[in-house]
């Protein structure tokens, strides 16, 4: 791959894109742009104004270096290490999933629902919390909240640790390393899930920005991408008590299957929230009747 020349801003930005489009990837200029900005310390105001000085031979062989792993099928968020989301920038590590946009429905689900209720000091929980973005950005939306994050990996662990120190939510959250709820013997106002729901063999089909930079453990649904709903099933209802509420993200035409393993349990779905692409991505259960 060749290397840019040092050069100025609009050079460097000229030579990344051309080198991204040619390497397929479609928003090129503005993830261009983004790395440029990144590896230089860049505001968005600045390189928007044309507020930038020549660029070092530092800065431009760093630029190279991110480009050709952009091209090689790295998402710009895992170049960078981090990625935006409820409008917060969340650390992420090779232990965590890439947070989606889509995933913003499940806190605004959760948000709405607890404020409606009015609850004085909700208690949150997050089970495969991850890189701690639902929990904390949900946390951070209702006065008095606090919340528990676990997940089976440290090193995830160690990240949403981090991510609530940076953010302001160290004293309202604590993070454990823990299988599902097993350590858990406590009751929430809300349990938050974001499992693992893709089918085991569609894995190798996904955009290689998932399939070769997100962490498997956090992709494998199982033989029916239902595996981890049926083991979350019958602790969720321990865990929410006679009154709380289970926010649970679901893939691509697993409403109806997921509603039916959380009934199976005596959790009935409220409602069905969908993406802006109008598919079902969240469900809301409560304790049934009886």
């Amino acid at each position: 791959m060749p290397t840019p020349r040092s050069g100025s801003f609009d050079d460097l930005l000229a030579w990344g894109s051309g080198m991204l489009a040619n390497g397929g990837i479609a928003d090129a200029r503005r993830e261009a742009r983004l790395l440029l900005g990144h590896i230089g310390k860049l505001t968005t105001e600045d390189m928007l104004a044309g507020r930038v000085a020549g660029l070092g031979d530092d800065v431009t062989q760093a630029y190279g270096a991110s480009i050709e792993r952009r091209v090689s099928g790295e998402p710009v968020s895992r170049i960078r290490g981090f990625r935006e989301f409820w409008s917060l920038n969340f650390e992420i590590s090779p232990a965590t999933l890439d947070p989606r946009p889509d995933s913003e429905h499940v806190v605004e689900a959760v948000v709405k629902r607890l404020r409606e209720r009015a609850i004085a000091a909700p208690r949150l929980l997050d089970l495969g919390t991850g890189t701690g973005c639902l929990l904390i950005s949900a946390v951070s939306e209702i006065s008095g909240a606090t919340g528990v994050g676990v997940d089976l990996s440290a090193e995830a662990i160690h990240t949403a640790r981090r991510n609530a120190a940076r953010l302001g939510m160290a004293d309202r959250t604590r993070f454990l390393v823990g299988n599902w709820a097993a350590t858990i013997s406590a009751q929430f106002d809300a349990v938050i899930v974001n499992p693992p729901y893709i089918v085991s063999r569609t894995i190798d089909e996904l955009a290689v920005e998932v399939r070769d930079f997100d962490p498997k453990l956090a992709l494998d649904g199982g033989y029916d991408g239902l595996a981890c709903y049926r083991d979350l099933a019958p602790q969720l209802r321990r865990l929410v008590g006679e009154s709380g509420l289970v926010a649970i993200e679901i893939g691509i035409a697993q409403s109806t299957s997921v509603t039916s393993i959380l009934a199976a349990e005596g959790l009935e779905v409220v409602e069905v929230v969908p993406d802006l692409a109008g598919i079902p991505r969240c469900i809301i259960g409560m304790p049934g009747p009886g």
